[in-house]
Parts: structure tokens; C-alpha cells; sequence
């Protein structure tokens, strides 16, 4: 197995902390579908949110869907002005035998904006 890093990012309509957790599920599952993953081939995860989000983690979200023995971690993206507002973003590192060009990242609703050259 290789280790790779996958990036992903979906948009919020509204800082609430039930329409996050919808959200990061989303993301997370697209993410785990589109690589064919198994929580064991999850290393580690890191999310981040623009500082316009503050009603959860995100990574409560991803212990929800059992993601509870993977080390998970949270920060705060830099207020550039300008900015996409309500992000929230991930980047998986995963054990797989996939090519790195044949990794999927996801970005879904307006963070599809973000990496329009990673996007499916």
C-alpha cells in the first residue's frame, strides 16, 4: 500500500450545527466511495472551516460515521478577504493502491470553485 493525501471541500448554506454535520457526512462519504475506502484505509484526517463557521467540529461528524479510531483534527482556515464564506475542508490520508493520478478529490456545491482542476 501507498499513503496518499486526498483533498476535498463542500460549502454550508448556514452555520448550523445539524446542516455541518449533514455536510461533512457527505463530503466524507464521496470521499470514501469515489477511492473505495474502508474506514481502515483512513490514516488520519484534517478539516478545516472558514472562521465564519463556529456551531461544531467537523470531525464530530466523521466520528459519527465511525470514523472514531482515526486521528482526526480541526483548524481554522485564514481569513483572506475575498474568500469563499462557509468551507469546510479535508485532507485524508489514506492507505491505497491507486495511482496518485487516480486519486478522487471531491469538492461539491460552491467549493467546487476552489480546485476546479481536482474536481470530478
Amino acid at each position: 500500500m501507498t499513503v496518499r493525501a486526498i483533498r476535498g471541500a463542500i460549502s454550508l448554506d448556514v452555520d448550523e450545527r445539524q446542516h455541518l454535520h449533514d455536510r461533512t457526512r457527505e463530503l466524507v462519504s464521496a470521499i470514501m466511495r469515489d477511492n473505495a475506502l474502508t474506514t481502515d484505509d483512513v490514516i488520519s484526517a484534517i478539516f478545516t472551516v472558514t472562521p465564519d463557521i463556529v456551531s461544531d467540529f467537523p470531525a464530530a461528524a466523521a466520528r459519527e460515521m465511525g470514523f472514531g479510531a482515526v486521528p482526526l483534527m480541526c483548524a481554522q482556515e485564514i481569513p483572506v478577504p475575498g474568500a469563499l464564506p462557509r468551507i469546510v475542508r479535508v485532507m485524508m490520508h489514506v492507505d491505497t493502491e491507486r495511482a496518485r493520478e487516480d486519486v478522487a478529490h471531491v469538492y461539491l456545491g460552491d467549493a467546487v470553485a476552489l480546485r476546479r482542476d481536482l474536481a470530478q
